[in-house]
């Protein structure tokens, strides 16, 4: 699945390109790259080094990440280091479960905006069943609770 994505990462810089009104030429020169070896990037026949990669990025103001998974750099790296970032925060004393649930959403709602698919959408029981049961123990012991006062002093 991970093999080379070349080609789509060509197709790709050629839309990111247009989007950003830029001829390939000034692309070329904005990134510092020959303007031949672009065009063979764009038309998947090079595979570019994570350095030009990021040159490329920062010329069409685009996250050099993306560009590294699109090119197949960062496939498994991203995969491990997202399912360890997981384990970290699911395994944090320091908060609770609703706390967790809504760290882990807001993560994957980052990594969806910068283009990033979750690798499994969840481990075991995943951020799906956390809508009403965690909500209603959050306050059983929480220090947070007064804020919500429950108690019908609306002051």
């Amino acid at each position: 699945m991970a093999t080379l994505n070349v080609g789509n990462l060509g197709e790709y810089l050629r839309e990111q390109r247009r989007t950003a009104q830029l001829s390939l030429r000034q692309l070329a020169d904005a990134a510092g790259v020959s303007n031949p070896y672009l065009s063979q990037i764009e038309r998947g026949l090079r595979k570019p080094s994570a350095e030009v990669l990021q040159q490329v990025a920062k010329a069409l103001r685009i996250s050099a990440e993306t560009l590294y998974v699109r090119a197949g750099i960062l496939d498994a790296e991203r995969d491990r280091d997202e399912v360890e970032t997981r384990a970290v925060i699911l395994a944090d004393p320091t908060l609770t479960e609703r706390q967790k649930q809504v760290l882990l959403q807001i993560y994957e709602s980052f990594r969806k905006e910068n283009g990033f698919e979750i690798a499994d959408g969840g481990e075991d029981g995943g951020s799906s069943g956390s809508s009403s049961s965690g909500v209603a123990d959050v306050g059983d012991g929480g220090d947070g609770g007064d804020s919500a006062a429950p108690h019908g002093t609306a002051g």
